[in-house]
């Protein structure tokens, strides 16, 4: 997961034009409207851009002890920037701005691209500050629930690696039942807390116009839901079929190595708790690789011989499991001046090997490589679905024998890894695809109705897209144990979005730099790759909205197809 607490600044706003509108009519047009845009410009960096910069660091100091104190400071921080935001002195400037932006009265590309970007963060806090008080005050409280949570087995605490190991390599499925429960618990600690915050996200998106937070949070990032449900609709015809035959065949071997019957698997039989990872159910063993090895040297030596260099993040970074400290992973980018850390928790795994190389995708899509020269504003990442891309297309190589065997890593008996390597890689992206499905449907239906049965409603997604069995008789708020939809709401959709993007990228360097067959390319020692990253998907920053970035990156809009290349086979 990556640092989004100001997701709202990487979109555009053409489509929160017609909102508004009695106001926006009101405001006058400034005379001079670029030497106004520069001034508003100029005053909000001053007094955002510190703020910023320490609510950065005190959501690192939070995510690190877990301590009450941090998350004050945390809370505090973040109110800071909800009271600038919230001002309704600039916003009104803003309106004005916006409304000769609209008629095309500012001709800078790069000024008339920062308006818009400041008309959507000025928008989103034009609620009462007490709101938006209550609403940060109450997401504070639940992330430190998650920080602080362990699962407590027969009265033994279990991090969360040793829950996934427990799930993997366990035959016991009595104790797989009560890790996987334990591992559940936190959605009771947060059960209450969450369905408040809900209520104080759909206030305040309906006090500026909007049917309810799912449907504010996608136009502020710049993304229509009808298009959005259209896309993931396309995509579950394209997966439900292989989905359906590539479990079948994991289940039968898992029913195999477990001792039980095919129709007697359940959730708790899968490798992690919410089924959204490939279980490790083929013969050669992908964790041996990296058992034995030294996985941040191993990321530093391959994002170095990219061209995309990583020790200066390492060094800031916290990498090592500790109680209090989130149990998960992340990248944060502190000042957009290169102070760009990772939180990680790393295990000797594939998993971790995965996911380091993912969230130092993420540090590489940062001040780190967007250029200095652009503005403050634009100096970021250009969508959250694009940094989740560029993170996924980097993660796909833990899983690629001939990546690690450059890397330097032995793999024994190269014919089963690789055979086992592309159907886990294979069934990694199919269950990802359906795990997201999900993932989308939910929040959507609960943002809409909230009052509903929703664990019901989260079982019966599970059935529909992860064939999952619902356990009988269980009445347990499972959603709310999945840290996004409490602390990351209206996000995930964007994973899905960005595995499109990590397939169209790669096909386009396999064409562009390699000349060869996608399958066949792997990033080592090719400083080219750094190259065409560079000046085709970090350079531009924020100047380019995701839909112009997949264009511009690829030559193609965004679309599922290298995805269902890449899951075909």
């Amino acid at each position: 997961m990556t640092d989004d607490r100001r997701s709202f600044l990487l979109t555009g706003g053409a489509a929160v034009a017609g909102l508004m509108t009695r106001d926006l009519s009101a405001q006058d047009e400034p005379a001079d409207p670029a030497a106004a845009a520069k001034e508003f410009i100029d005053a909000h960096e001053k007094k955002l851009r510190p703020l910023e910069v320490a609510a950065g660091k005190a959501w690192w100091d939070a995510n690190i002890s877990g301590k009450d104190d941090d998350f004050q400071k945390k809370e505090e921080a973040q109110n800071k920037i909800d009271a600038a935001l919230s001002d309704p002195k600039p916003f009104a400037a803003l309106k004005g701005l916006k409304k000769a932006l609209d008629a095309k009265k500012i001709a800078d590309p790069l000024l008339a691209r920062q308006v818009e970007l400041l008309y959507l963060a000025y928008l989103e806090k034009q609620v009462p500050p007490e709101l938006l008080k209550k609403i940060t005050a109450k997401a504070n409280t639940v992330e430190q629930s998650f920080n602080v949570f362990r699962a407590k087995v027969d009265g033994t605490e279990y991090p969360d690696s040793k829950v996934r190991s427990t799930l993997k390599q366990s035959a016991d499925s009595a104790l797989r039942k009560k890790v996987w429960e334990a591992s559940k618990g936190v959605g009771g600690v947060v059960e209450a807390d969450l369905k408040e915050l809900v209520a104080l996200r759909n206030e305040a998106a309906t006090q500026l116009g909007f049917k309810n937070f799912h449907q504010m949070m996608l136009t502020l990032n710049e993304q229509d839901g009808t298009e959005l449900v259209a896309l993931f609709d396309e995509l579950d015809e394209l997966t439900k079929k292989p989905f359906t035959d590539a479990k079948a065949d994991i289940d039968g071997r898992l029913a195999k190595k477990l001792g039980v019957g095919v129709d007697e698997l359940m959730p708790w039989h899968y490798h992690d708790p919410f089924f959204q990872e490939s279980p490790a159910v083929y013969d050669a063993n992908l964790d041996a690789p990296f058992a034995k090895a030294d996985i941040p040297k191993v990321c530093s030596t391959f994002y170095a011989g990219i061209g995309l260099p990583v020790d200066r993040v390492l060094a800031k970074s916290d990498l090592l499991e500790k109680k209090g400290k989130s149990p998960h992973a992340f990248c944060t980018d502190i000042d957009r001046e290169g102070d760009v850390r990772v939180l990680a928790n790393i295990v000797n795994n594939e998993y971790w090997m995965g996911t380091m190389l993912h969230e130092l995708g993420h540090s590489v899509y940062s001040s780190l490589n967007i250029p200095a020269k652009l503005p403050y504003l634009l100096r970021a990442e250009a969508h959250i679905l694009a940094t989740e891309g560029v993170a996924m297309q980097f993660e796909r190589f833990s899983k690629s024998r001939a990546w690690a065997e450059r890397m330097g890593l032995k793999v024994e008996n190269a014919e089963a890894f690789d055979e086992a390597a592309a159907k886990t890689q294979r069934n990694q992206l199919l269950i990802f695809s359906r795990w997201c499905q999900v993932m989308l449907r939910f929040e959507k239906a609960m943002y809409e109705d909230p009052k509903q049965d929703l664990n019901k409603l989260w079982w019966d997604l599970v059935e529909k897209y992860q064939q999952l069995k619902r356990p009988k008789d269980r009445n347990f708020p499972d959603y709310a144990a999945k840290i996004h939809i409490c602390s990351a709401p209206v996000y995930y959709h964007n994973y899905m979005m960005g595995q499109l993007f990590a397939s169209q990228v790669h096909h386009a360097i396999a064409r562009e730099v390699f000349g060869a067959d996608p399958k066949k390319v792997i990033y080592v020692n090719d400083k080219k790759v750094g190259e065409f990253m560079k000046k085709k998907v970090f350079e531009p920053g924020r100047t380019l909205t995701w839909k112009a970035l997949a264009k511009f990156a690829t030559d193609e809009d965004l679309n599922p197809k290298a995805f269902a290349k890449d899951f075909q086979g």
